[in-house]
């Protein structure tokens, strides 16, 4: 397992809209045990491939408490969501240090494979439901500050672009 760079907001990168995955294989369950590695060391909740670098649809999540919950979504879609919409504070390890709150529905449903390959489909609500979406986002080369004002994305901007220069 190898620790892997992730790439900082407002990085061109994070905007590239990811590839579908061809065939699970040895290469993608090795980019999804680095992309685990990653997240927990980081630690984070949620990344997706994009977010590395790796233009491939590959998300990992694990919310639990004692980390210990991996769930792994390539090619996922949303086949359903409810009219039902929440806003929740999100932060991100692209965006480190910075949180704000983003109205999204409460509940999806999420098709896609898991590391072996296999089609799953999963019921969402509440912090899994806000990463799943959260990070599905990345993969459409979306950044979750894109949903704030633009006044408040300048300002992330210009607070990035220092803390980079640091």
């Amino acid at each position: 397992m190898a620790l892997l760079n992730i790439l900082q907001y407002p990085d061109r990168r994070l905007h590239k809209v990811a590839k579908p995955v061809a065939h699970v294989d040895a290469r993608i369950r090795r980019l999804v045990s680095d992309m685990a590695e990653t997240m927990y060391q980081a630690p984070g909740v949620g990344l997706a491939a994009t977010q590395v670098d790796v233009h491939e649809r590959v998300i990992v999540i694990d919310i639990s408490e004692m980390h210990d919950e991996l769930q792994v979504f390539i090619n996922p879609e949303i086949v359903w969501s409810s009219d039902e919409r929440l806003f929740s504070e999100e932060g991100c390890l692209s965006v480190p240090g910075i949180y704000d709150k983003v109205e999204r529905p409460e509940h999806v449903r999420v098709r896609a494979l898991n590391e072996k390959g296999e089609s799953v489909e999963v019921d969402a609500t509440g912090l899994l439901a806000v990463c799943i979406q959260h990070e599905m986002d990345h993969l459409m080369g979306r950044v979750f500050v894109e949903y704030l004002s633009p006044l408040k994305q300048n300002r992330i901007k210009t607070k990035m672009r220092k803390q980079a220069a640091a």
